[in-house]
């Protein structure tokens, strides 16, 4: 099928023929598929297999020029990493933990290749701490100190150096921006559950509330990419809320809920949050299952995109795996976003639909892949095969 923009009068036609389609209680999607509402441990499996191979098989990086967003400890590949690493879990096969060895071995577990000359910004920037995440699961694993020594030596020289506090979005060195929700806090979280020294959580908890005094808007239940976004509005005039950066605040407070202890004195408000943010999330998928780059405005964005839905089903999962979400509420939500999910991976395995980098809300075509979206992909099917223990 080829690709169509919202103003193809053919891509028109497709969404009519959906509804059409969802009216008789079937679902199409986007790649032409028909798929029931079911999930289960086999398929599951196969199609998180059949989506890491891919990957795995058209992985590259770049070792020069833009290496904060393509390098091989950039964020990008981070959330790859993390997801992987979940996949290899499930796998049973050795062949992912060595690849994931591998690129540990190729970064030297380090967070930036040269550390004592980083621009002082980027020291504390959300998005180079991200692969610490990765790190800090391979040493969960191996239990070797040099695939923890950086990360750790990364936050303390954070904790003890105080950033500029100004919440713009012109300033890096604080969490200004909602995707920063996912990238940094959980390393935190990680570290003090490594080290036993709460002083990570401390500053994971003010630093992480201090962005949610700022970006949250407690209306709407959802977050503002970064302060530049106050006052915008979509064309039907609500406001702009991205699709993708509320999924990675969804993400990010699951991976901090899996490392916080049950009687944590810090887990009640992620544990609130997580109650209030995900069902309101929940409220604004679509008819077919997914979520769009625009969560109040998805007429002007009407494509699939790949990597919030696969963000806000990580976290569907794991809010009914853990209780915090009613099973049989959430469940039929669960299962269209899944079945969503595998409408877009193509025969090779490939993840279409996912919307490139950026901060606001994109048009999106089905030939559009990044390793961030195998990455959450993958995180969500760690849940979804979870749910079926």
């Amino acid at each position: 099928m080829r690709n169509k923009t919202k103003y193809s009068p053919d891509y028109t036609l497709l969404h009519y023929l959906l509804y059409m389609f969802m009216l008789a209680g079937c679902t199409i999607y986007p790649y032409g598929y028909v798929l029931s509402s079911t999930i289960d441990k086999h398929s599951t499996k196969s199609a998180m297999k059949k989506v890491a191979d891919w990957q795995i098989g058209n992985f590259r990086y770049s070792t020069i020029g833009n290496l904060h967003d393509y390098g091989i400890d950039a964020w990008t590949n981070a959330t790859l990493y993390i997801g992987m690493t979940e996949w290899a879990k499930i796998a049973g096969d050795s062949t992912y933990y060595h690849w994931l060895t591998d690129i540990g071995l190729a970064g030297n577990w380090k967070l930036a290749a040269n550390f004592a000359s980083y621009p002082k910004y980027r020291m504390y920037h959300a998005d180079e701490l991200c692969i610490g995440q990765f790190y800090l699961n391979m040493f969960d694993l191996y239990g070797d100190e040099k695939m923890a020594s950086s990360t750790i030596e990364r936050l303390d020289w954070i904790i003890d150096n105080p950033q500029d506090s100004t919440m713009l979005i012109s300033n890096k060195q604080s969490w200004t921006w909602c995707d920063a929700l996912f990238m940094a806090p959980a390393v935190y979280a990680h570290a003090a559950k490594i080290k036993g020294d709460d002083r990570y959580l401390e500053y994971m908890d003010r630093e992480f509330k201090r962005t949610y005094n700022f970006l949250y808007d407690k209306e709407n239940r959802l977050f503002f990419r970064d302060s530049s976004y106050f006052d915008k509005t979509e064309e039907n005039g609500e406001k702009v809320f991205w699709g993708r950066g509320n999924g990675w605040v969804a993400a990010g407070l699951v991976n901090i809920l899996k490392l916080l202890p049950e009687n944590s004195a810090y887990r009640p408000f992620y544990e609130n949050l997580f109650r209030e943010f995900i069902p309101r999330l929940a409220t604004l998928q679509s008819p077919t299952g997914f979520w769009h780059a625009s969560l109040l405005d998805p007429e002007s964005y009407p494509s699939p995109e790949t990597s919030a839905t696969a963000l806000i089903t990580y976290a569907l999962a794991y809010g009914i795996n853990d209780g915090l979400l009613g099973k049989e509420e959430y469940k039929p939500a669960l299962k269209k976003s899944w079945d969503a999910l595998l409408s877009t991976i193509d025969k090779d395995g490939k993840l279409g639909w996912v919307q490139p980098i950026g901060a606001d809300p994109k048009k999106v075509t089905g030939d559009m892949t990044a390793s961030y979206g195998v990455g959450a992909f993958l995180l969500a099917g760690s849940e979804i095969f979870r749910i079926n223990k």
